[in-house]
């Protein structure tokens, strides 16, 4: 099994996004058996908690199933986790920090890097929480774009995974 967490602040708009987003991707491209996906908080504060339910409208609107409960990172999870993405360079620099080895390290990578579109100074997806529906709204389509690219950085690493 190939182990992909996407990773924000709190658990509860991004990141389950991103979960939810890119495991209707990995079904559709069949590889549902072969990769999972999760999501965690660098912070605590919401632990247990739903996503938020803006983050849970516009999932619905956009037709994604969603079940989730927030959870924090833990620096142990590195060792069963092949992928960890980080929703913008603060996340980054927090997850490699948390990273017990350069390995580790190295298994952290920043979401919008797989978006081609995505310029090279503008690789955070920006946190909606403290804004309007419109901003939830564009994360959807950050986190959109970014998909294929990962899906398919995701396709090769299985087949080496299990070759």
């Amino acid at each position: 099994m190939y182990r992909v967490c996407f990773v924000c602040k709190g658990n509860i708009c991004r990141s389950p996004m991103a979960e939810a987003v890119f495991r209707a991707r990995v079904a559709e491209a069949g590889l549902d058996g072969l990769v999972e996906v999760d999501s965690a908080g660098t912070g605590g504060w919401h632990e247990g908690d739903g996503a938020d339910p803006r983050t849970v409208s516009v999932l619905e609107t956009a037709g994604y199933a969603q079940d989730h409960r927030a959870r924090q990172f833990r620096s142990s999870w590195f060792a069963r986790l092949d992928l960890v993405i980080a929703l913008d360079s603060e996340h980054l620099r927090d997850l490699k920090a948390l990273a017990p080895t350069p390995e580790d390290a190295a298994k952290v990578r920043l979401l919008r890097s797989y978006d081609p579109s995505a310029a090279t100074w503008d690789t955070d997806v920006p946190d909606p929480y403290y804004g309007s529906l419109d901003g939830f709204e564009e994360c959807l389509t950050l986190l959109e774009a970014a998909s294929p690219g990962l899906l398919a950085a995701v396709r090769e690493a299985v087949k080496e995974h299990t070759e």
